[in-house]
């Protein structure tokens, strides 16, 4: 009998596990656990193969686990969780033959060749060049940016920092958003806009600008009150979706991405709507003589919440994945 192996996307708050027969990408028996509700990575892991009946020893063999978090050598520190703990180490007190840990945003990367058409929304038609590299870029808790180019045996992943380059304004209202970005935070990344936080942190400064009352204390609030029709919440949301749009335009062409721009994350399928009313296309495609090439890349947006589980998958044979 083929054991399966474990797969799991880890973040500061949840650890979201699963099962995958080897050589197939489609994880079953998912389980979302609290981070809290465990002291370390191997309490937590234990208890998910005893939930789905796979606590006997010798059971599990391999397995694959995405974190939110820079890994690079043995000793691996979660940022939003007090976990931390040795690779070798969890490896040899899970008995295990093989043991992955990757970033979590390379898992997202790697997951989205996998990614089923009925979850894919199209934003721009375009066509994919084969064997050119496709950007993958998600807001979230921060603003992850990456890298797919299809090798010979199997995807490369190409890990980066983009979320980290300087914001740069295109117009008269973003040069004064990003005087007032500057005056809290000295240099202003494009992270600082768009995540999460950014989004809150958008609406505070349109606030600011139009000398109106801040009403909304989150992100969520924010969202709502724009579909509710209040005016600065929906300038907000427009121009989160504006610069997202600059961005990711600069990073295909950074990249060279002619195999398409995949978006992901959790705060893009909560804004599917507003893509069309926004100018993301617009901005996506507004790049000067380059406007061609930009007008050409298909643009999805991917709507399933088991991305970076895919990935993980994905890279649990991957020889290109350490």
């Amino acid at each position: 009998m083929t054991r399966p192996a474990l797969i799991g996307d880890i973040g500061g708050t949840n650890a979201r596990f699963a099962l995958v027969t080897p050589d197939t990408f489609a994880p079953r028996d998912i389980l979302s656990l609290p981070c809290a509700d465990y002291p370390g990575l191997v309490e937590a892991v234990r208890d998910y193969l005893s939930r789905v009946g796979l606590s006997g020893e010798g059971a599990l063999r391999e397995a694959c686990l995405a974190f939110a978090c820079p890994i690079r050598d043995d000793r691996v520190k979660m940022t939003n969780n007090p976990w931390t703990f040795s690779r070798k180490a969890v490896q040899q007190t899970l008995g295990l033959s093989l043991f992955k840990a990757i970033n979590d945003f390379t898992a997202q990367a790697l997951g989205v060749p996998h990614v089923a058409s009925t979850d894919r929304v199209e934003v721009q038609r375009g066509e994919a060049v084969p064997h050119a590299a496709r950007l993958v870029i998600g807001p979230g808790t921060g603003l992850g940016v990456a890298g797919l180019f299809p090798g010979r045996h199997a995807w490369i992943p190409l890990p980066t920092e983009g979320g980290h380059v300087t914001f740069a304004p295109t117009d008269e209202r973003e040069q004064n958003l990003l005087r007032h970005f500057r005056n809290r935070y000295g240099r202003v990344s494009v992270e600082r806009i768009l995540c999460g936080q950014g989004l809150l942190d958008l609406y505070l400064a349109h606030c600011s600008l139009k000398g109106a009352p801040p009403r909304y204390a989150s992100a969520a609030e924010v969202t709502q009150a724009a579909a509710g029709g209040d005016g600065v919440a929906r300038d907000t949301l427009l121009r989160f979706l504006k610069i997202l749009g600059d961005v990711s335009g600069d990073a295909a062409l950074t990249l060279g991405a002619r195999g398409g721009v995949t978006l992901c994350g959790g705060i893009l399928p909560r804004l599917l709507e507003w893509l069309p009313e926004s100018r993301f296309l617009e901005a996506f495609t507004a790049k000067g003589r380059m406007s061609a090439y930009t007008r050409a890349i298909p643009v999805q947006v991917v709507t399933t919440p088991w991305t970076g589980l895919l990935g993980a998958a994905e890279a649990l044979h991957n020889p290109e994945v350490e």
